[in-house]
């Protein structure tokens, strides 16, 4: 059988990149006022790179050049969907109760949630990516991981993520947006559709989120109740939000397989 061929830059991925930068355009224009507050930190008179915040243009260039890799817009329209509206719902919860703040006092703020599909989409390219790697290491190895080795570490991350929320949550189990958001996740980890990539897709989102929060909470752009920069529970959610959302992706995928299926029939 012949290796297919996948390059790293596809047809779709100037459409992503062009998008991308379309967005960030268009937060830069409605939202000038921040972005001028940013651009002020900086002494362009005098040594600028002292001032520049690399961390945050470390995670834009990563970013920039995760989306782009092996895009294809069949699969990635209904990532970045999902990425909007479950983020809308994520920064809804958080900032309604007060788990967090933004330092512009939105209860969310709407510049913020295009960052959720964009984060999807790299939190996509590298669980992709690890997959292929372990994959590759089994056909060196001539061996194959045992299944249960995922699903025994599927359930010690998740049960750890779970107990790590039910503690940071707790001082707002008087909101209904609490125990939505903790009946939904309890209910993702007890009926996983596939342990391997669930795993990967956490620690993805996990790896990610770090760099996120780090940037953020040390910059405040965004506090937290407890004050840490970032908590740790708040890395592990990035994890959990991308489980949650290719686990969204994959029933809205189905849900269309049979609406599609009954149109023909009909």
């Amino acid at each position: 059988m012949e290796k297919q061929n996948h390059p790293f830059w596809t047809r779709d991925s100037s459409v992503l990149l062009g998008g991308f930068f379309v967005t960030i355009f268009l937060i830069v224009y409605i939202w000038r006022p921040l972005a001028e507050e940013v651009l002020s930190y900086i002494d362009w008179n005098g040594p600028w790179w002292l001032y520049m915040d690399w961390l945050l243009l470390g995670i834009f260039l990563f970013m920039s050049a995760a989306i782009v890799a092996r895009a294809n817009l069949k699969t990635d329209l209904l990532i970045v969907f999902v990425g909007v509206c479950g983020g809308l719902a994520i920064e809804s919860w958080g900032t309604q109760t007060n788990l967090w703040h933004y330092y512009t006092a939105e209860r969310p703020p709407l510049w913020i949630i295009p960052a959720w599909p964009i984060a999807s989409l790299s939190i996509d390219r590298i669980t992709r990516f690890t997959d292929w790697m372990l994959k590759k290491v089994e056909r060196s190895s001539g061996e194959s991981f045992h299944p249960s080795s995922f699903i025994i570490l599927y359930w010690m991350a998740f049960a750890s993520f779970l107990t790590l929320m039910l503690v940071f949550v707790s001082p707002t189990f008087d909101k209904s947006y609490t125990w939505l958001a903790s009946i939904l996740c309890i209910l993702l980890i007890l009926t996983p559709t596939d342990h391997r990539m669930a795993l990967l897709t956490f620690i993805a989102g996990s790896g990610l989120g770090y760099f996120l929060e780090l940037w953020g909470t040390t910059r405040q752009c965004w506090t937290y109740y407890t004050y840490e920069t970032p908590p740790f529970f708040a890395v592990l959610a990035h994890g959990m939000a991308a489980v949650a959302f290719w686990r969204a992706g994959l029933l809205m995928k189905a849900v269309g397989v049979k609406v599609f299926r009954r149109i023909n029939e009909g």
